[in-house]
């Protein structure tokens, strides 16, 4: 008869983000994970499958529930509003970062996307989520005369996609306020109606 688990999947495994997370893929090894999550490597690999198993399931969820738990709270916000808040945000949470991680899933594209088409496949579809939600966000904005029509909302929301991931970037390197918000205050300027 097989025993019973002796621990909270969940909880070993947003151990095991915070492992990944720490170090990136290459550099985490089974014995820094078993050990990170407080568990033997054979319950890792029972529970998990392999390391890249486990790096799937660690990343899926760092983005999906970051992503849904943003989208919901940025999305009850007024347009111009939510996409302030969400560069803020951003912001925010990069400084408040002492061990400089950044963004895992801005770190898998460096590390993973290149060589594994799995992950580029998954790292695709959620900046296309974030996209399309920042293109709801202008077009709603575009029709309550809030955000600027002067372009399109599909080339709008790239730019804002464009420039959040490029905060998430050089904030690994210079985690400045003045130098992040200095970036993101010209493109939320651009959106005003009164731009030109």
């Amino acid at each position: 008869m097989a025993r019973p688990r002796e621990f909270d999947e969940a909880t070993v495994l947003d151990a095991a983000i915070q492992c990944f997370w720490a170090k990136g893929y290459e550099a985490t090894s089974v014995r820094d994970l078993a050990d990170g999550m407080g568990i033997a490597a054979a319950s890792l690999y029972n529970t998990f499958g392999d390391k890249r198993a486990l790096y799937r399931r660690s990343l899926e969820q760092y983005i999906m529930g970051d992503l849904q738990e943003c989208a919901d709270r940025i999305e009850a916000l007024p347009p111009h509003e939510a996409i302030a808040a969400l560069f803020e945000e951003v912001i925010a949470g990069t400084l408040a970062d002492k061990d400089r991680k950044g963004c895992m899933m801005v770190n898998s594209v460096f590390e993973l996307v290149p060589q594994d088409k799995e992950f580029a496949r998954l790292i695709c579809e959620v900046l296309t989520q974030v996209e399309a939600m920042f293109a709801r966000l202008v077009r709603a904005g575009q029709k309550n005369d809030t955000i600027t029509k002067s372009q399109p909302a599909n080339d709008l929301a790239r730019l804002l996609l464009s420039v959040m991931l490029g905060i998430r970037v050089l904030a690994r390197a210079r985690p400045e306020r003045v130098l992040l918000e200095g970036i993101a205050r010209p493109v939320l300027a651009l959106l005003n109606c009164n731009a030109t």
